[in-house]
């Protein structure tokens, strides 16, 4: 199977890694040409893609010549505007329109959910003004318009190697000790994605996170004593804080998946 991967970064690049391992011919996009090298040496057929917005290239069309076209891009808001995203996205979705391109995953994320003190799945209501909502409404409207299969994937804090919450929180002062974590590993997150890509589920959108849910007090005191770093100090909150869960249930009854890392407090990281 041929299978293009638009942004090759913490997600996208081991993503790809592991698609090769299995025999895929794999595609990948960076931002920056220094970059294309480590694609290379992995078997990846690296491209340098620019979406600021629009898409622009050296050889687009045939970057997005393939069976299946993973987005695995992060949002970026702040000085460019909340439309950015949106419109990165429709740039990519008007070239699509005369591809082969069979089936399109997008990583989304659960922050699509606001935090209303309860348990989340993929019917509950979601922020309407958020671009990744904009954006998956796109992906949907396109993919029943051309008749193409869709994954949205929710993806919830993904954790693992190189990111871990020590690095974040050590030493800090913090009143949310007692919220559970919405977390996932970067290796389930890989191991999930892979599996969508093999199987010829229908469109679907599916929440990506850990069937634990332990207390961040739990995560960051286990994860910076690890790291031998300054544990965080727990306050009492002075009001009650909102807090969400994320089901995952639906991913595991459509996929029968098992993971790698059910419990954050099993997350392994790069010390």
């Amino acid at each position: 199977m041929k299978i293009s991967i638009l942004g090759c970064g913490w997600l996208g690049f081991p993503l790809a890694k592991s698609l090769v391992k299995q025999g895929h011919i794999v595609q990948g996009s960076v931002s920056r040409e220094e970059k294309k090298p480590l694609l290379a040496n992995e078997g990846i057929t690296p491209f340098l893609i620019q979406l600021s917005p629009a898409i622009t290239g050296t050889d687009v069309a045939t970057f997005l010549d393939a069976d299946v076209l993973v987005i695995a891009i992060p949002p970026r808001a702040g000085k460019f505007g909340d439309d950015y995203h949106v419109t990165q996205i429709k740039s990519v979705l008007d070239n699509l329109q005369d591809s082969r391109v069979q089936h399109l995953i997008y990583t989304s994320s659960t922050s699509v959910y606001p935090e209303s003190n309860a348990v989340l799945d993929e019917e509950s209501e979601v922020i309407e003004a958020s671009p990744l909502v904009q954006v998956e409404k796109l992906i949907k409207d396109f993919c029943k318009k051309n008749s193409k299969r869709y994954s949205i994937l929710r993806c919830a804090g993904l954790m693992g190697y190189e990111r871990m919450p020590a690095k974040y929180f050590a030493g800090k002062t913090l009143q949310t000790g007692q919220i559970p974590v919405n977390y996932i590993h970067q290796d389930d997150v890989v191991a999930i994605i892979q599996s969508v890509i093999m199987n010829n589920w229908d469109s679907l959108t599916l929440n990506l996170v850990t069937p634990e849910h332990p207390s961040r007090a739990a995560v960051y005191t286990k994860n910076c004593e690890e790291m031998g770093l300054p544990l965080p100090i727990f306050e009492e909150p002075t009001s009650p804080l909102a807090f969400k869960v994320i089901s995952g249930d639906k991913l595991l009854q459509v996929t029968g998946y098992t993971f790698k890392f059910a419990n954050p407090l099993d997350f392994i990281y790069n010390a």
